[in-house]
């Protein structure tokens, strides 16, 4: 069932959007060639508790155990942090953090390069962050859920790039996983009609060769099937009386002119 949420829902909610943006920003500096992921996860479950009085759902969930999801270059989504996990100049990385405050939870994701990252990594960085553009543009009241999927898919595609499919959005609230399910693939005017006062996830998974994709044997990271790079970027979105509001969005993101 969906959950929708009031306006008093969503005042609070703005809150917790907003802290769980500002964590990815502040990861920023600790991106560095040297520094390892347990250390940068554990730098954000600090910034989380003891800066924003807030709480790190991510630990505890499905029993994991740390503040965020670290994913390097080939691994899709569900990075474990570990010591051993260093960072190296070229390696691109991405961020996924949940952040609980007010009974809301927020959930978002960030792609970040140590140094300086080849061309053919920052393509597809910058293809991905469009994908996700793209499908927040579609975010309005009465529109198909389907037409999200639909133009991530296109323009991933058009791009000579794979939507991964076995991962997605979600419904998100007082709950992490809530109802709809937002796929990043589909057909155009497919799914059920938004509705005001929905909020969830559109997160897209962009890989550069196959779609395809295995668990190793942590049970949690995901990784592409060929070795080849996948990069991802994820809002909290709410649908609005004519439209959308991104709930984390960064400030890195507010002079940015939506494509």
């Amino acid at each position: 069932m969906i959950q929708l949420k009031s306006a008093a829902d969503l005042n609070l909610y703005r809150d917790t959007g907003s802290i769980a943006a500002e964590v990815l920003t502040l990861l920023i500096d600790q991106v560095a060639a040297g520094n390892n992921t347990f250390d940068i996860a554990e730098y954000a479950k600090d910034l989380i508790i003891n800066k924003f009085k807030a709480r790190p759902s991510s630990i505890g969930q499905y029993g994991f155990q740390f503040a965020l999801n670290s994913s390097i270059n080939n691994v899709v989504c569900h990075g474990v942090p570990s010591k051993k996990d260093i960072l190296k100049i070229g390696d691109i990385m991405n961020l996924d953090v949940t952040v609980e405050k007010h009974g809301f939870i927020a959930d978002t994701s960030r792609m970040y390069g140590v140094g300086e990252i080849s061309a053919s990594a920052k393509k597809l960085c910058d293809i991905t962050y469009e994908c996700l553009q793209l499908g927040i543009r579609e975010v309005k009241p009465g529109a198909p859920l389907g037409n999200i999927g639909f133009v991530i898919q296109r323009h991933a595609e058009k791009n000579g790039y794979s939507v991964v499919r076995d991962y997605c959005g979600h419904g998100i609230g007082r709950k992490m996983h809530e109802e709809p399910q937002v796929t990043h693939f589909g057909k155009k005017g497919t799914g059920i009609a938004l509705q005001e006062g929905m909020t969830f996830t559109i997160e897209p998974m962009i890989n550069e060769g196959t779609r395809k994709c295995k668990v190793l044997n942590d049970k949690w990271t995901v990784v592409t099937m060929d070795g080849k790079l996948s990069a991802q970027w994820e809002h909290t979105i709410a649908v609005t009386k004519d439209g959308f509001e991104i709930l984390t969005l960064r400030e890195e993101e507010k002079n940015l002119q939506l494509i």
